[in-house]
């Protein structure tokens, strides 16, 4: 027993020997390096990857987000007087012009047209039996002109007694649909001039309304085609209306009305849609969203290799966005873009370049 407890002892100590003359492991250990090798690993240069642009003729879109407005919103007055006991309408009709919405009835109307009318059939006989008796000589002609003015004088009595009458049928002004009716049957008022009937919309066609920035207004034209993608689901064509030279003065936007035909009115006033408008081509170029970056100044841009392998600092301006490729302009044709590596370069640094092909990009 004691003396393979010697044994064991002896063999940690060889062990322990040879691990402190270095001989169990005499390659893990790198030879040290020399002054001329360690200049030359720090002189040399820092690898980025690259993606050689190319411009092209941009159709932009620009994506903005509206909702749906009515052509035209009015709410329909009485013009007159009256008891309403005839309520033709309610929420959700749909009319057409000239439609009857609501009559309001008043026997004072109807009878000063009835009087009117008598007092037109009395001047008529009258103008008739002058001009039989002057017929027959028996009554001078110079008299024949004074009635017939009177019978002009009443028939203009008529007309407006039948018009104010007629006042107290409210009328549809267009198309629409009935939103709101605030009116009552058996509501009366001594001057019921100016009091509510009920709320119209026209939704044929319909708007769609957005707010644009001051950089994208001069891209927008008149009788551009649009796209219109409700909150429904739905999608449906357009084009451009009606664009503000007016800013807003909270939101210092633009208005931009989108007209789209909307015949069976099924799509409301007032919902959510998004619109794309193209706008016109630009010279642009595609790089990865990762490669923009901000100068010294706080300008947004991007780093390019030039042929002297140098990095230098191009300010862009972004055309179209996207989630990871966008669009931008003020880019050359055929510059080399840092898209790996341009937050560890500086302007004016020389680096090496490794080629990205575009695939690697778009696949990540």
């Amino acid at each position: 027993m004691k003396a393979a407890r010697i044994t064991a002892v002896g063999l940690v100590a060889a062990v322990a020997l040879w691990i402190a003359s270095g001989h169990l492991s005499p390659h893990e250990a790198p030879p040290a390096k020399t002054p001329g090798e360690q200049a030359a690993a720090a002189d040399k240069p820092f690898r980025v990857g690259v993606l050689e642009t190319h411009v092209v003729a941009h159709q932009r879109k620009f994506v903005l987000s509206g909702r749906t407005e009515a052509d035209r919103k009015v709410m329909v007055l009485a013009r007159t007087g009256g008891v309403l006991n005839d309520l033709r309408v309610r929420r959700g009709s749909h009319v057409k012009a000239n439609d009857v919405l609501a009559i309001l009835s008043d026997e004072a109307r109807e009878a000063q047209v009835l009087q009117a009318r008598a007092l037109l059939d009395q001047r008529r006989d009258e103008l008739e039996a002058k001009r039989r008796l002057i017929a027959v000589n028996a009554a001078p002609r110079l008299e024949l002109s004074s009635l017939e003015a009177q019978v002009k004088a009443a028939e203009a009595s008529l007309a407006a007694a039948e018009a104010e009458r007629d006042r107290g049928v409210v009328r549809a002004p267009w198309d629409g649909v009935v939103t709101d009716v605030p009116a009552e049957v058996g509501t009366s008022a001594f001057s019921f001039s100016g009091k509510e009937i009920a709320q119209m919309v026209a939704l044929d066609p319909l708007l769609a309304v957005v707010e644009v920035s001051e950089r994208k207004l001069a891209g927008i034209e008149l009788g551009h085609q649009a796209e219109v993608r409700l909150v429904t689901g739905q999608t449906v064509t357009g084009k451009v209306r009606y664009v503000s030279k007016s800013a807003s003065q909270t939101t210092r936007t633009y208005r931009v009305e989108v007209e789209i035909a909307n015949p069976d009115m099924k799509i409301p006033d007032g919902i959510t849609a998004e619109v794309t408008i193209p706008v016109s081509p630009v010279p642009a170029t595609r790089i990865p969203r990762s490669a923009l970056v901000f100068s010294s100044k706080g300008e947004l841009g991007i780093r390019i290799v030039d042929d002297q392998n140098m990095v230098a600092f191009v300010p862009v301006a972004p055309a179209e966005d996207a989630q990871a490729m966008m669009w931008v302009t003020g880019v050359a044709d055929g510059a080399r873009v840092i898209v790996q590596g341009q937050d560890f370069v500086r302007e004016a640094q020389r680096v090496e370049t490794v080629a990205v092909p575009p695939t690697a990009l778009t696949a990540r």
